[in-house]
């Protein structure tokens, strides 16, 4: 279940992510030490101008990061997919997770930023699938894929991609050194 971010988080994604997270909504999975993996972010970030986040769930953790890097290294993403176009199970499963993710994108946004998508002619950029596909038999981001799968367990891509990891959370409490040696706790942000 997604929880509110704290300050705490927001400097633990700072690191994690190196810079200050944009959009950040909620915490959709921490790993067993504590630490967000996968947030949730609000799709549209104004400020001088407007961006449209492509990307509703995102990959935090430094660990699954760097492990799903080395699967796209060895090209997993062709190979997923040639097998998306020989499976047609696979394929509607993975076309299913692609519009569970719009519905839920476009389902965060507020009355008024869905009228000002509209009033732009941006309302198309919230239309796309995982990590903004427009073209849903392809895969973009494996790191995409992963997140959507470990924040709602749904997504057929993810699930591969989690089943060819070492583990789903480091064996070394990266976080806690990286945290302890910018002045914070584990459990509590340095005053």
């Amino acid at each position: 279940m997604d929880r509110p971010p704290s300050q705490r988080d927001i400097e633990v994604i700072r690191w994690q992510i190196g810079r200050y997270p944009r959009g950040v909504v909620a915490i959709a999975r921490d790993c067993p030490h504590g630490y967000p993996q996968v947030t949730v972010n609000y799709p549209l970030i104004k400020g001088n101008g407007f961006e449209v986040f492509p990307t509703l769930f995102w990959l935090t953790c430094p660990y699954l990061v760097r492990e799903v890097g080395k699967l796209e290294a060895r090209g997993m993403v062709k190979e997923l997919e040639e097998r998306l176009a020989r499976d047609a199970e696979l394929l509607s499963e993975y076309l299913e997770a692609h519009e569970e993710y719009r519905r839920e994108r476009i389902s965060l946004l507020s009355p008024e930023d869905r009228e000002f998508l509209k009033e732009v002619g941006a309302w198309d950029s919230v239309e796309t699938g995982i990590a903004g596909l427009r073209n849903r038999s392809r895969i973009k981001c494996l790191h995409a894929q992963l997140a959507h799968y470990l924040a709602r367990g749904t997504n057929p891509i993810g699930r591969i991609v989690a089943g060819l990891l070492p583990s789903l959370h480091c064996p070394d409490r990266l976080c806690d050194r990286a945290l302890v040696s910018r002045g914070f706790t584990r459990e509590e942000p340095a005053k």
